[in-house]
């Protein structure tokens, strides 16, 4: 609270006159507010364009660790600062400053390098790597990442919103139905562990062997079977090649919201 707009007493003998007082002080109390809001735009535009930024999961590319109605704060400094990073089209020209590379394992937002549009994938191939799909399993450098089927991953049914496939349908103990996708423990060679889905037989189980290019990330959706990464060339609207660093917005931090059915109470504040 303003201390010069507290009036705790009045001078004795002295009338008090709401015409002499008021007029004043509410022209200094407009002049605070007035003011109390450009302090607080600057703040929120600092905090947004270098600190933190918000976003929300539209599909099911990251599920189980992203759900769709999540909504999540990305931090903008680990990787540095690039045109892509930074709101309202500000013009950092090309590279990044204070650039840093992010680690495999690393859940990141990033531009779709033809639409331009936000993605959120996880990294899994640095600069140099060579990385290739072999039977649904992830091979780094020529060697498999551990992979192990841990228990069944459970979504209740949303509204309007189904299973993959009718075989994956199971009903609760309280009589509600829902998913039941086969879930499986992938660890990188950095020690980085994660849940990954494997939902099916799909063409990229199987790959060509690439090599990440200088200044790139292979990048891949934790939900293999329903995911547009990495592992096809780009194109329009969907499949995103290799993804240069510049194009990185920030990483992935915690979620401060999500609602399904209703509001997902358990998710709320979770690290990403």
């Amino acid at each position: 609270m303003n201390e010069e707009n507290i009036r705790e007493v009045v001078e004795p003998g002295k009338p008090v006159s709401a015409k002499a007082d008021n007029s004043p002080e509410e022209k200094e109390s407009w002049g605070s507010f007035i003011w109390f809001l450009v302090k607080l735009v600057i703040i929120v535009l600092v905090f947004r364009t270098f600190v933190f930024t918000s976003f929300n999961i539209p599909s099911e590319s990251m599920q189980p660790r992203l759900l769709v109605g999540d909504y999540l704060f990305a931090s903008k400094w680990p990787y540095g600062y690039s045109t892509n990073s930074l709101p309202f089209g500000i013009d950092l020209g090309e590279g990044r400053i204070f650039a840093s590379q992010p680690e495999r394992g690393d859940v990141v937002i990033f531009k779709h390098p033809i639409d331009r549009v936000d993605y959120i994938k996880r990294v899994i191939g640095l600069p140099g790597d060579k990385v290739q799909m072999i039977d649904g399993v992830l091979h780094l450098n020529d060697a498999p990442v551990g992979m192990e089927r841990i228990e069944d991953f459970i979504l209740p049914i949303s509204d309007g919103v189904g299973c993959f496939r009718v075989d994956y349908v199971t009903q609760l103990d309280d009589g509600t139905r829902a998913c039941a996708y086969p879930q499986y423990r992938e660890t990188l060679p950095n020690d980085v562990s994660y849940n990954i889905l494997d939902l099916s037989e799909v063409a990229v189980d199987n790959t060509s062997a690439v090599i990440v290019p200088e200044g790139h990330l292979f990048m891949m959706g934790d939900n293999r079977d329903n995911s547009q990464d990495s592992r096809r060339p780009t194109v329009s609207g969907g499949w995103v090649g290799m993804v240069p660093q510049q194009d990185l917005v920030g990483k992935a931090s915690f979620m401060y919201w999500s609602w399904g059915n209703g509001v997902r109470w358990s998710r709320l504040g979770r690290g990403i």
